[in-house]
């Protein structure tokens, strides 16, 4: 019979020696001391007798199952584990994993390592099957082995998913009107099926098919989400009221969604009102890029009244074809990841997040790493305060268990344990560290030239903020004149008035200069720039502004390669020098001859040999160059095969800066 000693029990037990010697005392079990050894059964004995009413008790197989991932498929373990790291996987306490360990006739501590036998045994008390694999440690992972958390992600399985839109529009133009509407008439068809809301994201369900729809981004979270690298939309609906027009929140709107690369449908609210045009929204609109497709464009416009529900279900309806149009499609097999809707510290919960998960499917235990922070899932709710265990694509979760709090936009990845979170994070922290000692910055104007001879930059990019309406227009008139062929200007977004974080964030996003006509930068937006690198240029007279541009621009151009002959010697004598070979006793005819200049032999006219001087001299003395009229010694690179009566030409090859016409 199998034997354990007494401390062994008591640290498995959780009980400290002194008291486990009292209970085999009490249970009439003559021990010495506590290095003592005792059989498996009394350990059997002492621990029902250290298990107080209620507790204690092993869970049901039912619940166990549950625990272990329903009883259902394969759990690897990886080498070097330990039998307490397989019982958490299996969702039992230790203590139980190393009492079935002595029932099966293996004595193993709870630090023990596990092998295929152990496994064996513990797979089979709770009806899962173990298999025990060697990870090779990841780049930042040390060699230590752990257990891999649930089955491993499969992949490869794309399924449609339902699309993510995003509201945005002009203040007053009825974009929360609209959400509203929406939602009221799911709520009113909840018990159908119908889900609502409320933690940034609400889910509406539109003749059997989801539609998710993120409340809080604004213009301004929408482009920082963009400048993170982070697409958290499939579809943007541009709100404009029909009886108010194009404002320049709508062109900035307008601009952020061609950032961004998703596609457009203008929902021309307040048809309902007598001083509603919505022709003239259809042309204002079609004068920024956007021609509606009665018109022969391709942007879908439907007219709406936020306010009675007229011409909603039709929305709807659109925004589930351009869906359809998109084959918007997501692996929920693959490994989780997803993007930071909203974020805040609660004092009850601490940090809560509300992501949206993107590929894969989010379960409560998992261990996310994002920008900034990390951290193990210990609760998950669903759009209607519901708590959840999983969660697929294209689904808005809000989560707890973070360390910290996670910006708006930062993107997240699944990943094994917490170990391998904390390493990534400061490895990330010490290269942010070195990156901000080297100051990196973003582009300047003074940068185009070198930055296009790597490749980098196709076109100048830029963002206009002017005092009024008038010089903004001029000036983008102006700039855009000086584009060429082969050098272009974009300009991402013009607007009146001072300069925001909001146009910041857009020119941080696009990599673009932001030049400002008689405005300046508010406080927060110049601290932006500054952390993201991002150069202002200030201005009060347009032609400096203009001229700036140009002188950009021409240094874009590619300069013009040209030849220029510097001079011409014959050669008429040559002279053989001992390990040094032929040297070319020549007479400068024209122009002169430079040692640092290239070559060329030339016989009848025919070009024989092109090369560069290895030798230049007069007389005895090594020059850098002789004149017309003046005799020299040549000695060609690599090339001895000359005749007297052959000509050496001596050129040059220049680059000239272009201007642009």
């Amino acid at each position: 019979m199998s034997k354990i000693r007494v401390y062994e029990l008591a640290k498995l037990l959780g009980k400290n020696n002194k008291e486990l010697l009292e209970v085999l005392t009490d249970l009439g079990v003559e021990v010495k001391s506590h290095m003592s050894s005792i059989d498996t059964d009394v350990a059997q004995m002492v621990e029902d007798a250290l298990r107080s009413p209620g507790q204690g008790k092993p869970a049901s197989p039912s619940k166990e199952k549950e625990k272990a991932g329903g009883g259902t498929g394969v759990f690897e373990v990886a080498e070097g584990a330990t039998v307490k790291d397989v019982a958490v996987l299996l969702g039992i306490k230790p203590a139980q994993a190393v009492k079935a360990l002595i029932e099966g006739g293996l004595m193993v501590p709870a630090d023990g390592v596990v092998d295929e036998k152990i496994l064996a045994v513990l797979g089979k008390t709770q009806n899962v099957r173990l298999s025990l694999v060697c990870i090779e440690p990841e780049e930042g992972q040390d060699a230590e082995c752990t257990v891999i958390k649930r089955h491993p992600h499969e992949g490869g399985h794309m399924e449609p998913r339902p699309p993510i839109v995003t509201v945005m529009g002009h203040v007053d133009h009825g974009k929360t009107t609209l959400l509203d509407f929406i939602r009221k008439t799911n709520i009113t068809a909840r018990e159908a099926g119908g889900i609502t809301q409320h933690i940034g994201a609400s889910t509406v369900l539109h003749e059997g098919a989801k539609i998710v729809f993120l409340d809080t981004p604004g213009h301004e979270a929408f482009t920082a989400m963009r400048a993170r690298g982070a697409k958290a939309t499939d579809i943007a609906i541009l709100v404009v009221a029909a009886d108010d027009g194009v404002m320049p929140q709508t062109r900035e709107a307008i601009n952020h969604a061609k950032s961004a690369g998703v596609p457009v449908i203008v929902a021309i609210n307040k048809i309902d009102k007598p001083a509603a045009k919505p022709d003239r929204i259809r042309q204002q609109l079609s004068d920024l890029g956007l021609a509606p497709e009665e018109w022969g464009g391709k942007t879908i416009m439907v007219e709406v009244s936020a306010k009675s529900g007229e011409g909603i279900p039709q929305l709807l309806e659109m925004v589930l074809l351009v869906a359809e149009m998109e084959e918007l499609k997501a692996d929920p097999t693959a490994k989780p990841s997803g993007v930071v809707v909203e974020a805040k510290l609660d004092k009850g919960k601490g940090s809560v997040a509300t992501v949206l998960v993107q590929d894969g499917t989010l379960c409560r235990g998992d261990v996310l790493l994002f920008s900034s922070t990390f951290g193990k899932i210990r609760a998950m709710f669903d759009s209607d305060g519901a708590s959840i265990d999983c969660a697929g694509p294209s689904t808005p979760v809000e989560i707890l268990g973070l360390t910290d709090v996670p910006q708006p936009g930062e993107v997240f990845e699944c990943v094994e344990n917490e170990r391998i979170a904390r390493d990534v994070l400061s490895a990330k922290a010490q290269e942010q560290r070195q990156q901000q000692q080297g100051s990196a910055r973003k582009l300047t104007l003074e940068e185009l030239y070198s930055q296009l001879k790597e490749g980098d930059i196709p076109q100048l990019n830029l963002l206009l903020k002017s005092d009024v309406q008038g010089s903004n227009e001029a000036l983008a008139a102006s700039l855009e004149k000086l584009a060429t062929n082969e050098v272009t200007i974009s300009i991402v977004h013009r607007g009146v008035g001072r300069i925001a974080e909001s146009d910041v964030m857009l020119a941080s996003a696009s990599n673009a200069v932001i030049i400002g006509f008689n405005v300046r930068p508010d406080a927060n937006a110049k601290r932006i720039a500054d952390a993201e690198g991002v150069q202002i240029r200030f201005y009060n007279i347009i032609y400096d502004a203009i001229d700036d541009v140009r002188a950009a621009l021409e240094g874009m151009l590619k300069p013009t390669i040209r030849e220029h002959t510097l001079g011409q010697a014959e050669i008429r004598q040559i002279i053989k020098v001992p390990k040094a070979g032929k040297i070319a006793g020549s007479y400068v005819l024209e122009g002169v001859i430079r040692r640092t200049a290239k070559a060329r032999l030339l016989r009848g006219g025919v070009v024989l040999w092109d090369g560069s001087l290895a030798n230049l001299r007069r007389f005895k003395d090594d020059v850098r160059e002789v004149s017309a009229g003046y005799e020299c010694g040549i000695s060609l690179s690599n090339y001895q095969d000359f005749e007297e009566g052959d000509i050496v030409e001596a050129y040059e090859i220049v680059e000239e800066k272009r201007h642009l016409s």
